[in-house]
């Protein structure tokens, strides 16, 4: 059974450790580390160029082409072999190139830091007292006795057995961005990891005071240890585009496969040759297969990979650039996306006459910060210390006090430390105008108030304000001032605070973002819901709800003891109309994403801690801070380098964009492979020979077609693109209006070209020459219909055909290939083609120019009317 440290005193602690608050001797010491182990969390296995290289050809769509390389190579067919394998190594090689320039972009961003324990050990006979020892956190076990000071990261769990004005900075494990104030009281058994204030825990930050601390977990036993094994047994499964290729790959290889042996057990009935046969059906195929799809995605997410990096976020998986367009909720923990993440004068209430500058002078006199270079402009400041104290520094700075003018008018002589028993803090301050004595001090509200000269009723009217304050979630801050009329004072004493002058309240908090607001806004706008799940209190969450417009007037925030009241069945109902969770751990978070997901939607989830990394891959995407922990960014799919809830929707945008080229794609390549199937399986059931050899046919898909298909891939994201409907793992890239139009493309032009190789034939002429002309037809008809495939929703005059570079380069490159082709002796050989008359270049130009305009009237008399009515 596991120890509940926080519920149980500091002696029974102690006995059950076997320990003292001398520490261990180094001989325990040692033997604890071979029974417990070193305390540190298994590594990750380190970034492995093989891996990202194998991971290229693991796609349905390479499968099948590696079986037509097979097939090819089996009969001997050295350059369909060689053209079909060119394409796959082309799509692997573009794959690894950026999965790994992601990966060395992220190793960069990490920063290896040895952490160092300060612990108490004893020789092994006991004679000497206590020494203390610095060690590396590793060799940290149970029952050591460590020492910390504000600056330290702590090493390991540890229960606290004396503290001195201790706060420590815990958002890595709860996302609560304001410092827990310690002590060592017991605390009930139920208490929430957040608010278990006698504890501290690995991997949290000192801001402030000394302690004393008995370490009761280390290693996989830490919060953080249980938090890295949920991330070891939370699955990756696979993306909504990964699932859909798969998919269009199945059915790809079903019909061709299904075709293929229909085609040839049929050519066998009728008593054509074994092996001419399957030469046949390996050239439909061919004919089948769009060759160049698999490069043309991979560009497509490449380059989508690439607009997402430029707008400040870094996709370290191709397949998470698409799936960001997928997304239906947005899971975020408030810290860091939706607020700045670092504590910030929020309010100022001046008390009577006095005015805010007079405030801000205590809170800046009053201080502690150390600025290490106060030369320097405000932005650019290297500050460190307590965080409220930064926050109350730097609100003076900006509210135009010169610091180190006042810290020359105002002496300090002496100070009374901060003690979380007397929660006040005040310095006495020697003035170089007049050599006067000024006491400054500042605190909690409920004490200055104590020290105070006002009447019970003003106490009364000043207790509701910073009530008011509090219920919202920021931490408010008295201050109080008295001159002194002394001659000299050496040392100030608790003696000097009393009939003090009451000066007002300052309110802190953590601020919003200045494009939280509209951000969320967008995301509703986009079909896209947004739910915070935060570690952080109850009221703090409302309260940055309410300022961004998330919360409904009546609708619960729900609280992490609640969920686990609740079956999961419960839970998938109050998640259709809850918005906020808070005071959640990681389990709590995973489960709300794992219902999310089983309800249908696509989940986003970010966050910084270590706390939300077993929910970040737990999630469709999972996105972490620039400035989060490494646990938690090496487990995401995308890092945010501004750590902006913004850049996420911008991150979206380009998402849905890149799901929209994928489709053009798809309706290019797949209208041009439809075409040449139904073509030469038709011809062949006629009786004719093939009407396109397979060398040809690969020239067509992969010479003609790969580079404007890849071209498709640059088409620029429209204004309209997050006014549509999120998709979710319902979206199909083959739907109703794509197959419409590679139904028109692939029959209407096999009629065509069909008919005219039926005619050339009858008339006798050279079967080198009739294939030439298909040849040239085809490979033109798509240099013509890659322009309608530009916009789905708009027909081809309501936009400028030509505003892709990279797409007029591809076609002009395509007629130029075509004219090598036919005009240049190596490849009219290995093509087995012949150079055409000007008249035959005529034909041929009519038919791609038909076929555009039987597309464009397709778009008009199915898709377009759709457009509009889901636009209106």
């Amino acid at each position: 059974m596991q120890e509940v440290w926080h519920n149980l005193s500091i002696s029974k602690i102690l006995e059950k450790l076997e320990t003292n608050k001398n520490g261990l001797t180094f001989k325990q010491a040692n033997e604890r580390l071979k029974k417990y182990g070193e305390n540190r969390l298994p590594e990750k296995k380190k970034f492995s160029t093989t891996k990202i290289i194998f991971s290229q050809f693991q796609s349905p769509l390479v499968y099948i082409l590696i079986i037509a390389a097979t097939i090819a190579l089996s009969l001997k067919e050295f350059i369909d072999m060689g053209i079909i394998l060119a394409a796959v190594f082309i799509n692997s090689g573009i794959g690894f190139f950026q999965e790994y320039k992601a990966e060395q972009t992220f190793i960069h961003l990490k920063k290896l830091v040895t952490h160092t324990a300060r612990v108490l050990r004893r020789n092994e006979k006991g004679k000497t007292g206590p020494e203390e020892h610095l060690i590396t956190s590793q060799e940290l076990v149970p029952g050591d006795i460590i020492t910390l000071e504000a600056g330290d990261i702590v090493p390991a769990d540890s229960r606290l057995i004396e503290v001195h004005n201790l706060e420590t900075k815990e958002a890595i494990l709860t996302g609560e961005s304001i410092p827990s104030i310690k002590q060592i009281e017991t605390l009930e058994e139920g208490t929430p990891l957040a608010d278990r204030e006698n504890m501290v825990y690995s991997g949290t930050i000192i801001t402030r005071g000394k302690a004393k601390a008995v370490v009761v977990a280390t290693g996989l036993k830490t919060e953080l240890g249980k938090i890295a094994s949920l991330i070891k047994t939370t699955e990756d499964d696979q993306t909504p585009l990964q699932k859909k290729i798969a998919h269009l790959a199945k059915i790809t290889g079903l019909v061709i496969g299904g075709f293929c042996v229909i085609l040839f057990v049929s050519g066998i009935i009728i008593g054509r040759p074994f092996f001419e046969m399957l030469l046949i059906s390996v050239a439909v195929a061919v004919a089948g297969i769009p060759e160049g799809l698999v490069i043309a995605v991979t560009i497509c997410l490449t380059v989508g990979m690439q607009k997402i990096l430029k707008k400040k976020a870094l996709t370290r998986k191709l397949v998470a650039a698409e799936t960001l367009g997928s997304i239906t909720i947005i899971c975020s923990d408030k810290t860091g996306t939706l607020t700045e993440g670092k504590m910030a004068v929020a309010h100022i209430l001046p008390f009577q006459k006095v005015e805010s500058q007079d405030l801000l002078k205590i809170g800046l006199l009053c201080n502690n910060v150390i600025i290490e270079n106060p030369e320097e402009e405000l932005e650019k400041w290297k500050i460190s210390g307590d965080t409220t104290e930064i926050a109350l520094a730097q609100g003076a700075v900006h509210a135009g006090l010169e610091r180190k003018e006042l810290l020359k008018e105002y002496l300090r002589i002496d100070e009374i430390p901060f003690e979380s028993e007397t929660m006040y803090m005040a310095t006495l301050h020697q003035t170089s105008l007049n050599n006067k004595y000024t006491l400054l001090v500042k605190g909690a509200p409920e004490k200055i108030l104590e020290l105070c000269q006002i009447s019970s009723i003003q106490k009364k009217e000043i207790k509701k304000e910073f009530e008011k304050l509090t219920v919202k979630g920021l931490r408010v801050l008295a201050f109080a001032q008295k001159d002194l009329l002394d001659k000299k004072i050496e040392h100030l004493s608790n003696k000097h605070l009393d009939k003090l002058e009451f000066m007002g309240l300052i309110a802190l908090k953590d601020p919003l973002r200045p494009e939280a607001k509209e951000t969320i806004a967008s995301c509703k706008l986009a079909g896209i819901r947004p739910i915070i799940i935060t570690g952080d209190h109850k009221l703090t969450a409302k309260t940055i709800a309410e300022e961004i417009g998330l919360i409904n007037p009546g609708e619960k925030i729900l609280e992490g003891y609640e969920l686990d009241k609740l079956s999961d069945e419960e839970l998938g109902q109050i998640l259709k109309k809850t918005s906020i969770f808070a005071r959640v751990e990681p389990k709590h978070k995973i489960r709300i994403i794992k219902a999310l997901q089983a309800q249908g939607e696509v989940v986003a989830m970010t966050g910084d801690g270590v706390n939300d990394a077993p929910a970040i891959k737990a999630a469709d995407v999972g996105v972490a801070l620039g400035s989060g922990s490494e646990v938690t960014k090496s487990t995401a799919d995308v890092v945010l380098l501004d750590d902006n809830f913004k850049t996420i929707v911008e991150a979206i945008k380009t998402g849905r964009n890149i799901f929209s080229n994928i489709k053009k794609v798809v309706l290019y390549l797949f209208g041009s492979s439809f075409t040449e199937f139904i073509l030469i399986g038709g011809a062949l059931m006629m009786g004719f020979p093939l009407p396109l050899l397979a060398g040809q046919i690969l020239w067509v898909n992969i010479i003609e077609d790969t580079l404007p298909a890849m071209a498709l891939a640059y088409e620029k994201e429209g204004k309209e693109v997050l006014k549509r409907k999120a998709r979710g793992h319902g979206a199909k890239i083959l739907d109703k209006e794509m197959k419409f139009l590679i139904f028109i493309i692939g029959v209407v032009t096999d009629i065509i070209l069909l008919a005219l190789f039926a005619y050339l034939y009858s008339l006798h002429f050279d079967l080198t020459y009739i294939r030439t002309i298909i040849f040239v037809g085809l490979g033109i008809d798509t240099l013509f219909y890659v322009f309608s495939c530009k916009h789905l929703d708009k027909p081809i005059w309501k936009y400028n055909i030509f505003d892709n570079v990279f797409l007029n380069i591809s076609v002009i490159f395509g007629w130029f290939m075509f004219l090598i082709a036919l005009y240049t002796p190596f490849f009219q050989t290995i093509l087995q083609v012949i150079p055409l008359h000007w008249k035959d270049w005529l034909l041929v130009i009519s038919l791609g120019l038909m076929k555009l305009i039987l597309i464009e009237l397709g778009k008009l008399m199915f898709i377009s009317p759709k457009f509009k009515l889901a636009q209106n």
